[in-house]
Protein backbone atom coordinates (compact mmCIF):
# COMPACT_ATOMS: atom_id res chain seq x y z
CA UNK A 1 0.00 0.00 0.00
CA UNK A 2 2.84 2.38 0.85
CA UNK A 3 4.63 1.78 -2.43
CA UNK A 4 1.52 1.66 -4.59
CA UNK A 5 0.58 5.10 -3.29
CA UNK A 6 3.73 6.56 -4.88
CA UNK A 7 3.13 8.18 -8.27
CA UNK A 8 6.39 6.84 -9.74
CA UNK A 9 6.25 3.28 -8.35
CA UNK A 10 4.08 0.45 -9.62
CA UNK A 11 3.63 -2.73 -7.60
CA UNK A 12 3.35 -5.43 -10.25
CA UNK A 13 2.99 -8.44 -7.94
CA UNK A 14 2.86 -9.62 -4.34
CA UNK A 15 4.01 -12.95 -2.92
CA UNK A 16 3.43 -14.81 0.33
CA UNK A 17 6.72 -16.73 0.31
CA UNK A 18 10.10 -16.88 -1.38
CA UNK A 19 9.07 -19.41 -4.03
CA UNK A 20 6.13 -17.28 -5.09
CA UNK A 21 8.47 -14.27 -5.19
CA UNK A 22 10.77 -16.04 -7.67
CA UNK A 23 7.78 -17.01 -9.81
CA UNK A 24 6.58 -13.40 -9.75
CA UNK A 25 10.00 -12.16 -10.84
CA UNK A 26 9.99 -14.66 -13.72
CA UNK A 27 6.57 -13.47 -14.83
CA UNK A 28 6.97 -9.71 -14.39
CA UNK A 29 10.74 -9.00 -14.44
CA UNK A 30 10.48 -6.09 -11.97
CA UNK A 31 13.21 -3.50 -11.46
CA UNK A 32 13.21 -4.14 -7.71
CA UNK A 33 12.23 -7.11 -5.56
CA UNK A 34 11.46 -6.25 -1.94
CA UNK A 35 11.99 -9.37 0.17
CA UNK A 36 11.43 -10.19 3.81
CA UNK A 37 14.31 -12.16 5.28
CA UNK A 38 11.98 -14.56 7.05
CA UNK A 39 9.25 -16.17 4.93
CA UNK A 40 7.62 -19.61 4.73
CA UNK A 41 8.40 -22.30 2.11
CA UNK A 42 11.59 -20.50 1.00
CA UNK A 43 13.20 -17.72 3.03
CA UNK A 44 14.23 -14.39 1.58
CA UNK A 45 17.92 -15.25 1.54
CA UNK A 46 17.51 -18.27 -0.71
CA UNK A 47 15.07 -16.34 -2.89
CA UNK A 48 17.61 -13.51 -3.16
CA UNK A 49 20.38 -15.92 -4.19
CA UNK A 50 18.27 -17.44 -6.93
CA UNK A 51 16.94 -14.14 -8.24
CA UNK A 52 20.39 -12.54 -8.31
CA UNK A 53 21.73 -15.46 -10.37
CA UNK A 54 18.74 -16.12 -12.64
CA UNK A 55 17.47 -12.55 -13.05
CA UNK A 56 20.44 -10.21 -12.54
CA UNK A 57 18.56 -7.18 -13.87
CA UNK A 58 16.22 -7.33 -10.88
CA UNK A 59 17.68 -5.59 -7.83
CA UNK A 60 16.95 -7.10 -4.44
CA UNK A 61 16.18 -5.05 -1.34
CA UNK A 62 15.79 -6.94 1.93
CA UNK A 63 13.56 -6.06 4.87
CA UNK A 64 14.60 -7.30 8.31
CA UNK A 65 13.85 -6.71 11.97
CA UNK A 66 17.55 -7.15 12.71
CA UNK A 67 20.15 -4.46 12.20
CA UNK A 68 23.18 -6.65 12.94
CA UNK A 69 23.03 -10.42 12.55
CA UNK A 70 23.98 -13.19 10.17
CA UNK A 71 20.86 -12.62 8.09
CA UNK A 72 22.21 -9.27 6.97
CA UNK A 73 25.63 -10.67 6.07
CA UNK A 74 24.07 -13.58 4.24
CA UNK A 75 21.78 -11.21 2.35
CA UNK A 76 24.78 -9.22 1.09
CA UNK A 77 26.56 -12.39 0.01
CA UNK A 78 23.37 -13.58 -1.66
CA UNK A 79 23.60 -10.55 -3.94
CA UNK A 80 21.10 -8.17 -2.33
CA UNK A 81 21.65 -4.50 -3.08
CA UNK A 82 20.89 -3.54 0.49
CA UNK A 83 18.54 -3.82 3.40
CA UNK A 84 16.16 -1.72 5.44
CA UNK A 85 14.78 -2.29 8.90
CA UNK A 86 11.07 -3.03 9.13
CA UNK A 87 10.48 0.05 11.26
CA UNK A 88 11.68 2.28 8.40
CA UNK A 89 9.55 5.36 7.78
CA UNK A 90 7.18 5.31 4.79
CA UNK A 91 9.12 7.99 2.91
CA UNK A 92 12.41 6.18 3.52
CA UNK A 93 10.97 2.90 2.21
CA UNK A 94 9.90 4.52 -1.05
CA UNK A 95 13.21 6.38 -1.27
CA UNK A 96 15.09 3.12 -0.74
CA UNK A 97 13.23 1.41 -3.58
CA UNK A 98 13.98 4.37 -5.87
CA UNK A 99 17.68 4.28 -4.96
CA UNK A 100 18.02 0.57 -5.63
CA UNK A 101 16.05 0.88 -8.88
CA UNK A 102 18.48 3.58 -10.00
CA UNK A 103 21.41 1.23 -9.47
CA UNK A 104 22.54 2.56 -6.11
CA UNK A 105 22.99 0.35 -3.07
CA UNK A 106 21.32 0.90 0.25
CA UNK A 107 22.03 0.08 3.86
CA UNK A 108 19.92 1.35 6.73
CA UNK A 109 21.62 4.68 7.56
CA UNK A 110 21.53 4.07 11.31
CA UNK A 111 23.71 0.97 11.08
CA UNK A 112 25.82 1.28 7.92
CA UNK A 113 29.29 1.75 9.42
CA UNK A 114 28.61 -0.58 12.34
CA UNK A 115 27.35 -3.22 9.94
CA UNK A 116 30.45 -3.13 7.76
CA UNK A 117 32.86 -3.21 10.69
CA UNK A 118 30.94 -6.08 12.26
CA UNK A 119 30.83 -7.86 8.91
CA UNK A 120 34.59 -7.71 8.57
CA UNK A 121 35.26 -8.65 12.18
CA UNK A 122 32.91 -11.63 12.26
CA UNK A 123 33.95 -13.04 8.90
CA UNK A 124 37.68 -12.43 8.75
CA UNK A 125 38.39 -15.33 6.44
CA UNK A 126 35.15 -15.68 4.55
CA UNK A 127 35.49 -15.60 0.79
CA UNK A 128 38.72 -13.65 1.02
CA UNK A 129 39.63 -12.50 -2.46
CA UNK A 130 43.18 -12.34 -3.77
CA UNK A 131 44.84 -8.97 -3.40
CA UNK A 132 45.84 -9.14 -7.07
CA UNK A 133 42.27 -8.13 -8.00
CA UNK A 134 43.05 -4.70 -6.58
CA UNK A 135 45.88 -4.42 -9.12
CA UNK A 136 43.25 -4.07 -11.84
CA UNK A 137 42.34 -0.68 -10.40
CA UNK A 138 44.19 2.56 -11.01
CA UNK A 139 45.61 4.34 -7.96
CA UNK A 140 42.70 6.79 -8.05
CA UNK A 141 40.15 3.98 -8.26
CA UNK A 142 41.77 2.23 -5.29
CA UNK A 143 41.60 5.46 -3.32
CA UNK A 144 37.95 5.87 -4.29
CA UNK A 145 37.25 2.31 -3.16
CA UNK A 146 38.82 2.93 0.25
CA UNK A 147 36.79 6.11 0.78
CA UNK A 148 33.63 4.38 -0.43
CA UNK A 149 34.27 1.58 2.08
CA UNK A 150 34.46 4.15 4.87
CA UNK A 151 30.88 5.11 4.08
CA UNK A 152 31.52 8.37 2.23
CA UNK A 153 29.03 9.64 -0.33
CA UNK A 154 30.07 10.67 -3.83
CA UNK A 155 30.04 14.33 -2.76
CA UNK A 156 32.25 13.56 0.27
CA UNK A 157 34.65 11.50 -1.86
CA UNK A 158 34.83 14.35 -4.37
CA UNK A 159 35.72 16.80 -1.60
CA UNK A 160 38.32 14.41 -0.18
CA UNK A 161 40.00 13.88 -3.56
CA UNK A 162 39.43 17.45 -4.79
CA UNK A 163 37.66 16.29 -7.95
CA UNK A 164 34.14 16.65 -9.34
CA UNK A 165 31.26 14.35 -8.39
CA UNK A 166 31.10 13.31 -12.04
CA UNK A 167 34.70 12.12 -11.83
CA UNK A 168 33.89 10.15 -8.68
CA UNK A 169 30.91 8.51 -10.39
CA UNK A 170 33.21 7.52 -13.25
CA UNK A 171 35.74 6.00 -10.81
CA UNK A 172 32.98 4.08 -9.01
CA UNK A 173 31.52 2.82 -12.28
CA UNK A 174 34.95 1.72 -13.50
CA UNK A 175 35.90 -0.13 -10.32
CA UNK A 176 32.53 -1.91 -10.18
CA UNK A 177 33.02 -3.03 -13.79
CA UNK A 178 36.63 -4.15 -13.31
CA UNK A 179 35.85 -6.10 -10.15
CA UNK A 180 32.55 -7.42 -11.56
CA UNK A 181 30.56 -6.20 -8.57
CA UNK A 182 26.83 -5.47 -8.57
CA UNK A 183 26.88 -2.19 -6.69
CA UNK A 184 28.42 -0.04 -3.95
CA UNK A 185 27.46 -2.37 -1.11
CA UNK A 186 29.35 -5.22 -2.71
CA UNK A 187 32.28 -2.90 -3.36
CA UNK A 188 32.40 -2.18 0.37
CA UNK A 189 32.27 -5.88 1.23
CA UNK A 190 35.00 -6.56 -1.35
CA UNK A 191 37.19 -3.78 0.08
CA UNK A 192 37.15 -5.39 3.54
CA UNK A 193 37.57 -8.94 2.31
CA UNK A 194 40.42 -8.00 -0.02
CA UNK A 195 42.20 -6.03 2.69
CA UNK A 196 41.86 -2.64 1.01
CA UNK A 197 40.54 -1.31 4.32
CA UNK A 198 40.59 -2.66 7.86
CA UNK A 199 37.66 -2.93 10.25
CA UNK A 200 37.58 0.05 12.57
CA UNK A 201 39.65 2.20 10.24
CA UNK A 202 38.70 5.87 10.65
Amino acid sequence: MILDAQPDIEVVAEAADGLQAIEAVAAHRPDVLLLDVRMPVMDGLEAARRVCVEYPDTKVLMLTTFDIDDYVYDALHAGASGFLLKDVRRDDLAHGVRLVAAGEALLAPSVTKRLISEFAARRPGASRRPHRLLDQLTAREQETLRLLARGLSNAEIAAELTVSEHTVKTHVSNLLSKLQLRDRVHAVVFAYEAGAVVAGEA
